[in-house]
């Protein structure tokens, strides 16, 4: 999946990768999807859920090797 932006949350507990993507999101267009990779558990929920809060779509999310990826499309 192509995205416009990429953040590495790796090793990060809650809530610094929600932290880290809303201030990334703050640089990015309308449209523009931002790829995300975190390792704690908890993102999948927690990115799910403030997304759809505030108005971004989760494009599509996957997991390789322990890495949790996902594509937030900013609304």
């Amino acid at each position: 999946m192509n995205s416009d932006k990429v953040l590495d949350a790796k090793g990060l507990a809650c809530p610094m990768p929600i932290v880290k993507t809303k201030n990334e999101m703050n640089e990015l267009d309308s449209g523009q999807v931002l790829e995300i990779h975190a390792t704690d558990k908890g993102a999948k929920a927690d990115l799910t859920a403030w997304a759809k809060s505030v108005g971004h779509e989760l494009v599509n999310h996957a997991e390789e090797g322990g890495v949790l990826k996902f594509w937030i499309k900013k609304g």
